[in-house]
Parts: structure tokens; sequence; C-alpha cells
């Protein structure tokens, strides 16, 4: 496999209503969807889409989630032979509810996801000498993700971590990571101060890339992304769309980044990639179903090709 993505897998229960329950308010929901989610299982699937041989390493309950989560993965083309049904939990579930006005709140209740250990590293292990990229994020043990990352860093692999949800990282982490990409809340998180203005920004970014890591990609939404590594650094421009739902946007962001370094494509081409498919991603709903498509990405390329500069 080309790509390999070591994370969750979340079934995501979203309920729509007027407004969100008071404490002991019981209220009539207007419409409810279950919908794949997890933000490993989305940038899977977001690597898939874009045309790269991928597999994802996780877990899921011995539940009908799990089975359906299953076979959204295997819809979408992403080799599932390495996830595990874990038995005596549930699958990972996000309980959403969204009221008229866009606010909501959610429920995270990992489940299988919470089990990944020393057995999913090894899995891992046996699949690295045919795969280029490992996708890590933050939804699944941290213990997990340190040693995935050194497995794949031992075979060679280019490593991205999209440290969110957001948290502080072990130090031992930092020199094991090939491109790091956080959001402002997540870079926050990891530097200690505001990324409030551009010199901000270039410092939270330059800072971490003292702690070792190779590139840094802070994600700024629709301003773009900024990028440090160790011979240069600028902005690359967001591209303009009718954005209408942000949620997924950084998964398919960091699939299409892996996607294309995975294809050896230079890294200012990959980062062109990356932010033409987030671009996309908000132009839809949902988490997976928003994630673009290849043909999608090249189109969006080639009519704002001034988004290179």
């Amino acid at each position: 496999m080309t790509i390999l993505v070591f994370g969750s897998i979340n079934m995501d229960l979203v309920a729509r209503t007027p407004h969100l329950p008071a404490a002991g308010e019981t209220i009539l929901g207007t419409q409810f969807s279950t919908v794949p989610g997890g933000k490993g299982a989305n940038q899977a699937v977001a690597c898939a889409r874009l045309g790269s041989a991928t597999q994802m390493f996780g877990r899921v309950g011995a539940d009908v989630f799990g089975a359906a989560l299953l076979q959204a993965l295997r819809a979408d083309k992403v080799d599932v032979s390495a996830v595990t049904t874990t038995e005596g939990t549930s699958s990972g579930v996000a309980i959403i509810a969204v009221d008229d006005a866009g606010q909501n709140n959610i429920i995270v209740v990992p489940g299988a996801n919470a089990a990944m250990d020393a057995a999913d590293v090894q899995r891992l292990q046996h699949a690295a000498a045919g795969a280029r990229v490992l996708l890590l994020q933050l939804e699944v043990p941290m213990p997990s993700v340190l040693a995935a990352a050194r497995a794949a860093r031992a075979a060679g692999l280019t490593v991205i971590l999209d440290p969110a949800p957001a948290a502080l990282l072990p130090a031992e982490l930092y020199p094991l990571i090939d491109v790091l990409t956080p959001n402002e809340v997540e870079a926050r998180m990891l530097v200690g101060f505001d990324l409030d203005a551009p010199p901000a920004i270039e410092r939270a970014a330059r800072q971490l890339c003292e702690r070792g890591v190779g590139r840094v990609v802070i994600k700024l939404g629709e301003r773009g992304a900024y990028f440090v590594d160790g011979t240069s650094s600028g902005y690359s421009p967001a591209f303009k769309v009718n954005a209408i739902d942000t949620v997924a946007a950084g998964d398919a962001f960091n699939g299409a980044l892996a996607a294309a370094l995975a294809a050896s494509q230079p890294f200012a081409t990959a980062l062109r990639w990356a932010s033409a498919a987030g671009a996309l991603c908000t132009t839809k709903r949902g988490a997976q179903d928003a994630m673009p498509d290849r043909a999608a990405v090249e189109q969006l390329l080639r009519l704002q090709p001034a988004a290179a500069a």
C-alpha cells in the first residue's frame, strides 16, 4: 500500500433540533442521521478518493456501527484488512446535536479506538515495507501514536501528523515527524501563545521546526496555510470556493497532502493539492461524503492557477 493511516474510526450520530437542550430539558428534534467519521477514517477516504492505494489501521466494536463503518471504508476502496474488531466495547461514536443557528454540542465516546496498542503497531510494521507515507492523528492513545511514528520512521516512510484534537505532544515525537499540520488552535496549544498576527504565526512554525520536525504547515482556513522547513517559508494562498461546511476540511487537506507526497510530487505541489482538496471539502456537508475525488481537485487547480503563487 502507498499510504498507511493509523487512527480513529467513528460513527457520528447527528441530531438536528431548533435549539440545543438545557440541562434536564427534553426537546423534539427535526432530523437524525448516522454518518461515518473519525479523523483517521476521514483521511483514509480522502487519500483513496484521490487515487492512492490506502490501508487503514484501527479498531471498531463488535456492533452494528462497526460493520457499517467497515462497509463504508470498503466502498471507497480503503483496505481494512488491518482493522480489528474489538469484543467487549462499542465502536467509537460522536453524539452531535446541531441547532438551527448552526451551533452544536458533541459527546465523543472513543470506544474501540481507545484500545489501540502494540498489536496494531505490529500490524503496521508488517505493512510498512510496501508503503511510502504514514498519516497519524490524535484520536487514539498517544503511546500508540508514538510507537507507530517510530515504526514508520524505522521503515523509511514519510510521517505526517495532524495534531488533532489539540493536545501537547511528547518531546520524543517531534523528531519522528516529517510534516506537522496543526490549525491555529492546535498550534496555540503546542507553542503556548496566540497566533494573532503573521509574526506570531511564523514564530510558532519555526519553534515547532526547532523541536525536530522536518516541515510545519499551519492551516489558516480561508487565509490559506503558512509553511516552514529547513530552507524556505511562506504562505500558500487559499482557493476561492462557496464554503458551506468546514467540518472535515482539515482531513481532506491532510489526505491530499499525503497522496501528493506519496506520488513523489514536490512539496509546493503537494501543498497546493492539499489546499484545493480542503477548499472543495467545504463546499459539501458532512465528513467522508464531502471528500473530493481526483478529477474535482484537478479541475479546481486548472480553474485557479494563480493559487500556485
